[in-house]
């Protein structure tokens, strides 16, 4: 593609959905949330997790994976941030996470690389790294611990009757839904293209295949669709579905995603921060 666009003094608020912020204050509101984070600091959980990542994976630089650290500098220029440190590890489940409260880096697993085009690795970089502009990191890896560190604090886990942890673990994973999409938004700010983005979440959907030149993102754009516009019957099993098994899921659906991505640019935002228009830093 051609140059990507620098977005100079770009701050997290550009970006951010109004259901992301709605839900973090919601999950800070909660009276466990300042204790489990003091916890996690003063138990040191930060730095082990930083030296866990670092122990089982390969640190990205100049001579090591100079590709992909080339695609990280470049996609933490366009977002105006420091650069956090890259990583490759082996797996075989496409995905990649942020981490790192005191020292950010991102991970990249090693099928996200086999799946993924250079191009749509930009959108998968850029959404790591709005997670990081988000501060997201803190509450993720809070979250990503959350049961240990209930114990930790002498509170059950999720007995019937302990209402407020109960509460906490649905606020959390409500707020996790929501982070992702501000930072599918983030991705689509480095990709600066919604076909690749839009390819991106497709194949993270669809995962690593010899026939993924079999893709096609219309089609899967008008399963979203249809998803979406289901008949009254079908969005009661939604619901339940939901209610039973997706309120403890991290990330939205795949079909999810992809439809409030295509929504966001067609409000006009997408564009108006690619020329400029946005809350920059005084």
């Amino acid at each position: 593609m051609s140059e990507r666009k620098i977005l100079t003094g770009i701050t997290a608020d550009a970006f951010i959905s109004d259901s992301d912020k709605w839900a973090l204050n919601k999950l800070r509101s909660l009276p466990l949330v300042p204790q489990l984070v003091s916890k996690f600091y003063e138990v040191g959980i930060d730095r082990w997790l930083y030296c866990y990542n670092m122990s089982s994976s390969i640190r990205c630089g100049p001579n090591q994976y100079p590709t992909l650290y080339g695609i990280m500098r470049e996609s933490a220029k366009v977002m105006d941030m420091p650069e956090p440190e890259l990583y490759v590890s082996n797996n075989p489940f496409t995905n990649a996470f942020a981490g790192g409260v005191e020292r950010p880096y991102v991970t990249l697993r090693s099928s996200m690389i086999d799946t993924m085009t250079d191009e749509e690795l930009y959108f998968i970089m850029g959404h790591e790294l709005a997670h990081i502009k988000s501060q997201h990191v803190l509450y993720f890896s809070v979250g990503s611990l959350l049961f240990p560190l209930l114990d930790l604090l002498g509170r059950r886990t999720m007995g019937a009757s302990d209402v407020a942890t109960y509460a906490l673990v649905l606020a959390f994973y409500e707020w996790s839904r929501q982070a992702e999409f501000s930072s599918d938004r983030g991705g689509l700010l480095v990709a600066q293209d919604l076909n690749v983005a839009t390819r991106s979440l497709i194949k993270l959907a669809a995962g690593p295949s010899r026939l993924s030149h079999e893709l096609n993102d219309e089609a899967f754009m008008e399963q979203a669709r249809a998803y979406q516009d289901a008949d009254s019957l079908d969005k009661l099993g939604k619901f339940v579905l939901f209610a039973t098994m997706g309120k403890t899921m991290t990330h939205p659906m795949p079909v999810h995603r992809t439809q409030e991505l295509e929504r966001w640019t067609q409000t006009g935002a997408y564009e108006r921060i690619l020329n400029g228009d946005y809350g920059k830093v005084a």
